[in-house]
């Protein structure tokens, strides 16, 4: 069985084409080395040489219809390089496996936003993905539902994979360990820091967190890593681009987002995979995922409901001895059971990449190995 990789790029970047990265080298380590069709490839990450590299040139065309042309493109190479499954981290109508890690349908709702001709372009590949797949994984519970509600798919066609999550890279460190990167970061031991982690601060929600704390006695601080801020306070602190951002979850106290879309967060799950608990609307999809003790959920867009979230998580703050107890967060990869767990799945690349494996060795079978499928 040949396996094809579709995404926009391989290459150091967020969401999915991080993903595409993670389960390229779930493969690698079962010996199997796919197909990567993308637009871009970073020939320096170690990923590309785990894959046979296929690049499909969208240069020329205007912004607007590469994705269209990209997918067109795709029909074709995956005849000529003889896949037999196609695993679509973008919008490729000919995937057998469409990743669903956010929906167009379910942004705008969020958002509020009407749509555009650019917006109905992508609606359109991005039914055709879903309704020509022969399954849809979907990355949260979230997912799930917007694929049901706006996307008519039947619930037989669906299956709810949470995305994995390096637990070496992501793991807690010991106190001494934490306080020197609490020095680094240039956090007082008398600071309670909540991290937001950020290349889009009004789509995250920063200006809700600023008015929620905005006359807080409390002494907490809002430490912005990502994307540079227009302006600081007493409050909110710019602390740089962060690369190594395990770092600074495990320096800081929590992790705060007020996000109106995340259809996963995977920060969530990688803070608390650090020790460090979260502060998250219900509308993040990670909420699922997270156990109760891991985190403190507010209302969506409720100004009152983020303050309240946060006096909650200083108070179990303190009463912990001002952080002391961290959170036991090496259980993700199944090293504890479940009822101890702050991470409520198993988050390994390996768990992840072998359930993908089955779904596309069942594709197979069922087309009674008879080859790459002629779409």
């Amino acid at each position: 069985m040949k396996i094809g990789i579709s995404s926009n790029a391989l290459k150091h970047s967020g969401g999915l084409e991080r993903y595409a990265m993670d389960i390229v080298r779930g493969f690698a380590d079962l010996g199997i080395e796919p197909v990567f069709f993308a637009r871009r490839f970073d020939m320096s990450v170690p990923e590309s040489r785990l894959v046979k590299p296929y690049r499909v040139n969208v240069s020329f065309l205007p912004g607007k219809l590469r994705d269209s042309w990209f997918a067109w493109r795709i029909r074709r190479a995956r005849r000529a390089e003889s896949i037999d499954v196609l695993i679509g981290c973008n919008r490729v109508d000919v995937s057998d496996i469409a990743i669903c890690g956010g929906t167009h349908l379910g942004f705008l709702r969020a958002t509020g936003r009407e749509a555009r001709r650019s917006d109905r372009r992508q609606i359109a590949l991005e039914r055709r993905q879903y309704e020509q797949a022969r399954v849809i994984v979907a990355h949260s519970k979230l997912m799930d539902d917007e694929l049901r509600e706006l996307y008519g798919i039947e619930d037989a066609k669906i299956r709810v994979l949470y995305p994995p999550v390096d637990g070496v890279r992501f793991a807690p460190v010991d106190a001494g360990r934490r306080a020197e990167l609490r020095r680094r970061f240039g956090f007082a031991d008398d600071e309670i820091v909540l991290l937001f982690p950020s290349s889009s601060h009004e789509r995250k929600g920063l200006p809700l967190i600023e008015a929620a704390l905005r006359d807080t006695s409390l002494p907490v601080v809002v430490a912005v890593a990502g994307r540079p801020l227009e302006r600081t306070s007493g409050r909110v602190r710019y602390i740089g681009y962060v690369k190594e951002l395990e770092d600074a979850y495990r320096a800081a106290d929590f992790t705060i987002l007020a996000s109106k879309y995340e259809p996963f967060g995977l920060v969530g799950v990688e803070s608390v995979m650090c020790g460090t608990p979260v502060i998250f609307p219900s509308s993040i999809g990670c909420a699922d995922a997270i156990a109760a003790h891991a985190k403190f959920i507010f209302e969506p867009d409720s100004e009152s409901g983020l303050r309240a979230a946060v006096e909650r998580a200083v108070s179990q703050h303190r009463a912990d001895g001002s952080g002391a107890r961290r959170l036991e967060s090496t259980e993700a990869a199944g090293a504890v059971s479940k009822d101890a767990s702050s991470v409520l799945y198993d988050a390994s690349v390996a768990g992840h990449v072998g359930a993908l494996l089955t779904l596309a060795k069942d594709i197979d079978a069922r087309r009674g190995g008879a080859g790459p499928a002629r779409r």
